[in-house]
């Protein structure tokens, strides 16, 4: 699985929004400059992602984008099926695309796909924007931390 560019910015803006989770919406124009995000690109994933219930807007001077839910309620999985559709390395294996293989009952490469396909799934599905969250602070301490090891 090679993720979408579309995916990056979208999980890019998602993890920006989680961090902002308690303070509101926040604006396109801010997401696009702090996480280096084309605005043209951005407002289209964002826009996907209201439309599927990820996230809400609000029109107007304090308006944005948010949220729809705790970050511990929405999944990476969720987002990259959102603007890319189907995890699965192969049509055979996947969960909401499936087709047929004419040699599926025989195919020995079916089994490894499967088993790539939840490898994957399993990281994806249960790795939640909270879970990201935590991961952000943690590289940033760690980054703080070797900033101030050095200087010493």
């Amino acid at each position: 699985m090679k993720l979408s560019k579309k995916s990056d910015y979208a999980l890019r803006a998602m993890v920006y929004l989680s961090m902002n989770y308690k303070n509101g919406s926040v604006q396109t124009k801010e997401i696009s400059a702090k996480e280096k995000i084309p605005q043209k690109f951005l407002e289209n994933i964002l826009l996907t992602l209201r439309k599927t219930g990820i996230l809400n807007s609000k029109m107007g001077m304090k308006g944005g984008y948010e949220l729809a839910k705790s970050p511990d309620l929405i999944t990476l999985g969720e987002v990259i099926r959102a603007l890319d559709g189907a995890i699965a390395p192969v049509d055979c294996v996947s969960k909401i695309a499936y087709k047929p293989c004419s040699e599926e009952v025989t195919c020995v490469i079916r089994g490894v796909m499967m088993d790539i396909r939840n490898a994957i799934t399993d990281v994806l599905d249960t790795m939640t924007f909270a879970d990201m969250c935590k991961r952000a602070r943690d590289l940033l301490e760690k980054k703080e931390s070797d900033i101030l090891t050095y200087m010493i």
